[in-house]
Order: C-alpha cells, then sequence, then structure tokens
C-alpha cells in the first residue's frame, strides 16, 4: 500500500491538539477559548482508528509472524517512550507546580493530571507502566495506575494490547472484515457488561475492549484500501456512530463521522483545501514527529511549569502570559529533538532488518 500521506498531516495535527488540550486547562482564559479543545478522547479514539489501519498493514508485511511483528513495534515505540517515562517520574521526584498555583482548584482534573507526588505503591506503578500493563489494570487493584506516572502513555498500553491480540491471531488476521467484527462485537459486549461489575473491577479507558471499536474502523479501512468494498467500512461508521449515541454524550457519534471525511480526503481528495493543509510541509513535519510530541507535551509542560511558577508569585495572568507559548514550543522543539536523536535511528535500524515489503 501507498504511502497516507494525508494521514501522516493528520496524525500530526492531533498531536498538536492533545497538546493544546493539556495546556489550557492551566491557564485563566475566557470560556471560549478552551472549549474546542476539550475533546482529547476523541483525538485519541482518532489515534486508534489510525492504528488499525496502520497496523494491519505491518502484520502482513511481516507475514503474520508474530515474533518478528512485535520486536518492529517495540522497536519504533519503546525507546521513545522510556525515555519520556524517566523524564516523567524524575519530574514527579522533584515536585509538583501546583502547590504555587492557587487558581488550580485542589482535586481538579489539572491538578490530579499533574501529581502532586509520588503515588503510594510507587513500585508496582513503575513496574506497570515499565511493561505497559496499567491499561490491563482494573482500579481495585491499583487505583489510577494507567496515569499516575505519565498520563499520555494510557493510550500505549491500549495499543500494545491490541498489538498483541494481533500477534496471537496470526494467520486469522489477514481475515479483515472478521477481524473488525470481532473488534465491534468486544466493544459492544464490554458495553453491555460494565455497568454490572462491581466497583474493584472497573477498567480505565486504556482497556482495548473499550477503544476495540476504533480499531475496528481502521481495520475495516484496511479492506476498503485494499479491495475497494466500503460495504464493511460504512458499516463500521454506523456501528460506532450508533455506540457513541447510546453510550456517551452525542458528540461521540461524530469521531467515526469524520474518520470517514478524512477517510475521503485521503482516497478521493475530497474537500480540496482539507487536503492541501494535510500535504502541507508543516502539517508533514508534525506528522513525522507525532508521536514524541503526544507522549512528551504533557511531562514537557510540567517542566515548564516548575521553571515559570516561583517568578509570577501566583499571578494567573502573568503565569499564562508566560507559560503558554512555552508550553506550545518547547514540547514540538523537544519532540523533534527525540525524533532525530532516539525515534529515527531505531526506525532506520527497523526499516533495515525488516524483510522486504511484499508488492
Amino acid at each position: 500500500m501507498e504511502r497516507l500521506t494525508r494521514l501522516d498531516g493528520l496524525r500530526g495535527g492531533l498531536a498538536v491538539y492533545v497538546m493544546l488540550g493539556h495546556a489550557l486547562p492551566y491557564v485563566v482564559l475566557p470560556p471560549w477559548v478552551g472549549v474546542p479543545f476539550v475533546h482529547g478522547e476523541a483525538a485519541v479514539d482518532m489515534f486508534f482508528a489510525l492504528s488499525g489501519l496502520v497496523v494491519v498493514n505491518s502484520l502482513a508485511r511481516f507475514e503474520y509472524h508474530a515474533g518478528q511483528f512485535l520486536a518492529a513495534r517495540a522497536r519504533r515505540l519503546l525507546p521513545v517512550y522510556f525515555a519520556v517515562l524517566l523524564f516523567a517520574v524524575w519530574l514527579i521526584l522533584v515536585g509538583s507546580p501546583v502547590t504555587q498555583m492557587p487558581w488550580i482548584a485542589p482535586h481538579s482534573l489539572p491538578a490530579d493530571f499533574w501529581a502532586l507526588g509520588v503515588p503510594a505503591q510507587f513500585g508496582a506503578h513503575l513496574l506497570a507502566h515499565i511493561f505497559l500493563v496499567q491499561g490491563l489494570l482494573p482500579q481495585g487493584l491499583l487505583p489510577w495506575a494507567f496515569i499516575t506516572l505519565l498520563g499520555p502513555a494510557w493510550s500505549l498500553s491500549t495499543e500494545w494490547q491490541f498489538y498483541m491480540v494481533l500477534a496471537a491471531l496470526g494467520q486469522r488476521a489477514r481475515h479483515l472484515v472478521g477481524l473488525g467484527m470481532g473488534l465491534l462485537g468486544l466493544g459492544v459486549l464490554y458495553r453491555l457488561v460494565i455497568g454490572f461489575l462491581p466497583d474493584y473491577w472497573q477498567f480505565s479507558r486504556a482497556f482495548l475492549p473499550d477503544a476495540s471499536i476504533f480499531f475496528a474502523l481502521g481495520v475495516m479501512s484496511a479492506f476498503w484500501m485494499r479491495r475497494g468494498d466500503a460495504r464493511p467500512f460504512w458499516g463500521a461508521v454506523l456501528a460506532v456512530a450508533v455506540m457513541g449515541l447510546v453510550s456517551g454524550p452525542p458528540e461521540k457519534s461524530l469521531m467515526p463521522l469524520a474518520w470517514a471525511m478524512v477517510m475521503y480526503v485521503q482516497r478521493f481528495d475530497f474537500l480540496p483545501l482539507l487536503g492541501w493543509a494535510l500535504d502541507h510541509q508543516f502539517a508533514q513535519f508534525l506528522g513525522r514527529i507525532s508521536y514524541p510530541l503526544y507522549l512528551l507535551n504533557a511531562p514537557v509542560q510540567r517542566g515548564c511549569a516548575m521553571l515559570v511558577v516561583p517568578f509570577v508569585h501566583g499571578d494567573a495572568r502573568l503565569f499564562g502570559l508566560v507559560w503558554l507559548p512555552l508550553a506550545v514550543m518547547v514540547p514540538v522543539l523537544a519532540a523533534w529533538l527525540l525524533h532525530a536523536a532516539v525515534e529515527r535511528p531505531f526506525m532506520r535500524a527497523r526499516v533495515r532488518r525488516s524483510p522486504p515489503a511484499r508488492g
């Protein structure tokens, strides 16, 4: 399959959107400024759909050999992840800027997202993050494990669960319609039973069954692009939209429609202006650094706040004027450096060691 360049641009745009959604709650702004950026979960759902499309093609490229596929995924994701995890844990050990930000309410979402200190059972939380199982743990076993040390990494745990399912299926994963329907069925079943589970066995958003319907969108997209048959794709779009209406706020139904629009932009040059924006070299640059940008923007923003907050003496407006530009520019610069120093060398090693792609 040819390089899906417009989806690369989409990946960069989603990473920037998530970065802004992480930054704006820490500054005092008119409500209308922050409202468009409160749908970070929908952006991550779009990332899952992208992964469903790309990763099934990666598995096919390795001719469904689980070991080679997982090794390539590990080289692609883990070096950057461990570098950012080390930085995030160090910041937690140093301290939290929230204690010097009186405009942040205690126990609010911003206060909890930037951990005030080392969590109880720190060793267990660290091991869960190292082995990427934080999304598999029920709340009763290790509360809030999915966001305690590195908040954005919860989705990486979900991704890894998806990879393990594909690796376990092996050759059976080549049947994309069956795989997509299985992922949809898993999501429906989970939504039916989750309300009956006791509090101990409640899971976070990082649990694969919660996100499987979005991976299904990507899998059905891959089938459409391979076979030219759009019927399974549109069936998945409708199913995910209906589940969004039934099991969440109404805007949850918009994500699959937005994904369908992006697929038409990629395939048929639908909405030329949007296609031009996604093809733009700056969008493509953001797409190349999107993974480190997504993963490190929150800890880098926290680090910038730790540097700025001692000098503003509790003045929320001054903090916003100084910190917000840093919260946007420094993560982009750090992501570019991490991409150049860590991600790209490992990606090149992956290309050298990978079997040649089939025509």
